[in-house]
């Protein structure tokens, strides 16, 4: 469920944290697909067999394809300025990649309000913390500060 924050109240949003996305399946394809995008073809992320002699026991996804899919959660995560007319990726602060996300894992995240400022009139940047977790482990798979330019 979206959540639109009332230009009046900003203040108040520091510290929201959103409801966390629908799992992802990482399956081996998605992983194949990136590493031909990336030319990133180290054998732990697209060779099973030699995987399975690692710690990990199997293949595992890209850290930053595991990044990168954090635009496929935006939609659901939705935090905004009411009357939003556009929102542009600003970049991230910080990222962390902390646990790996094996084959076959469910993926999801959720969001946290670190700042909001008005750079300009009607032009405001927000922070939000975002953590992708993966279903049934307890530390997550990565943590970054995303930010965000939204116009409205």
């Amino acid at each position: 469920m979206p959540t639109l924050i009332p230009q009046n109240q900003i203040q108040e949003f520091i510290g929201h944290t959103t409801e966390p996305t629908d799992w992802l399946k990482v399956e081996q394809q998605r992983i194949n697909e990136f590493a031909e995008c990336t030319l990133d073809r180290q054998f732990i992320h697209v060779d099973p067999e030699a995987a399975k002699a690692t710690p990990f026991g199997t293949t595992i996804a890209h850290g930053f394809l595991t990044l990168s899919l954090l635009s496929h959660f935006a939609e659901q995560l939705q935090v905004g300025i009411e009357g939003i007319q556009m929102g542009v990726n600003y970049g991230l602060d910080k990222v962390r990649f902390i646990n790996p996300v094996k084959v076959n894992s469910n993926i999801r995240a959720r969001a946290k309000v670190l700042d909001i400022l008005e750079k300009n009139p009607g032009q405001y940047q927000l922070k939000l913390e975002v953590t992708i977790e993966i279903e049934d482990e307890s530390k997550p798979a990565l943590i970054a500060e995303w930010l965000f330019l939204q116009f409205v």
